[in-house]
């Protein structure tokens, strides 16, 4: 019988390329998503729902999948409500956590490398729901559980097909401004950072080939590259891909632009990560999977791939950051263009 696994969350960054890489390595994989979605071929089994409603989650469990991989979004104490569902209806359950967890206190960064809920001394950030604190918390639940049949993944900022990252920006005000002919705003306090910034593919290779690995089972494990480029290189293979045309500018008004009510989280996602020395250490999962860092696609080559991949004619949807950006670049006498 087919080994049986389960992708909540297939048609975000990672779960496009981990159900194909799942399925070419033979598993039956019943892969669900909010939206419709085509079989990637006859291994697939394609269910859209809200994995986070508890009958269609039992339901799903009751098919006893050998593994599940977890790409579901838990803010607040919601992870107490599932971890113990699936640790006890699968024999591998992977968790998607993330290297935002990590606080600036050691480079490279590693698996034991301090987190931010451990050592931060901002109370608000400690108090908050903000993504770096609940995703640490949802571990320990797994950390402090009698269970040893989970393993945690922490990707690094992962950029995909459509899902374009500089610094704290998405694809609508990066790629989707260059094809435009217009400037993309970024804070020139982040621009001397170095950023590991990781295409998805590689990434979700990573997590196939740690699915059902013994020696990956109650671990922290880092799925990203080792290559790390400052935000300001970063910026420059936009520019070379895509034509955008970075204006570095204070990070207060940064922020004014990406939020005028100065929201603490689009402040700590900037402060608290992109402003953070991200180079990080890879070894373990390259040791794990027998992978090799020469294997994964190199930055520009990668961001080059998913840019051009953009559908001819697309139109990125126009945004309030992005219209905020034009006001602040015509205010201020931006707007002329570099020859």
């Amino acid at each position: 019988m087919s080994t049986k696994v389960l992708v909540l969350g297939s048609t975000g960054a990672m779960g496009r390329y981990l159900v194909p890489y799942l399925a070419d390595m033979g598993y039956r994989v019943t892969a669900v998503s909010l939206e419709d979605e085509k079989p990637y071929n006859s291994n697939v089994n394609c269910v859209k729902g809200n994995a986070k409603d508890f009958d269609f989650l039992n339901s799903l469990l009751s098919q006893k999948f050998d593994g599940v991989v977890d790409f579901m979004v838990y803010g607040g104490h919601d992870f107490e409500k599932y971890y113990k569902l699936f640790l006890e209806n699968t024999g591998h359950y992977i968790f998607l956590s993330s290297c935002r967890v990590y606080a600036n206190e050691e480079i490279p960064v590693k698996e034991t490398s301090p987190r931010l809920l451990d050592v931060s001394k901002d109370k608000a950030l400690l108090a908050s729901d903000d993504y770096c604190i609940y995703k640490a918390k949802s571990e320990n639940l797994l950390m402090l559980s009698k269970y040893n049949n989970w393993t945690v993944v922490r990707p690094a900022t992962t950029f995909s097909q459509m899902r374009y990252q500089l610094v704290t920006l998405e694809a609508a005000n990066t790629v989707g401004r260059a094809k435009k002919g217009k400037k993309v705003v970024l804070p020139v306090q982040a621009k001397n950072k170095p950023a590991t910034l990781c295409w998805a593919g590689d990434v979700s290779m990573m997590i196939a080939k740690l699915l059902f690995n013994e020696k990956a089972k109650r671990e922290i494990i880092n799925v990203c590259s080792a290559e790390h480029r400052t935000w300001e290189e970063i910026a420059e293979y936009y520019r070379d891909i895509a034509g955008l045309e970075a204006v570095w500018v204070d990070k207060e008004d940064y922020l004014r632009i990406l939020n005028p009510d100065m929201g603490l989280g689009t402040r700590w996602q900037l402060e608290y990560a992109r402003m953070f020395d991200r180079i990080t250490d890879n070894s373990k999962v390259l040791k794990l999977t027998g992978m090799k860092q020469e294997e994964l696609t190199p930055l520009y080559d990668a961001l080059k791939m998913m840019i051009e991949a953009v559908p001819e004619g697309y139109e990125f949807p126009e945004t309030d950051v992005s219209r905020r950006m034009d006001e602040y670049l015509e205010k201020n006498g931006l707007n002329e263009r570099r020859q």
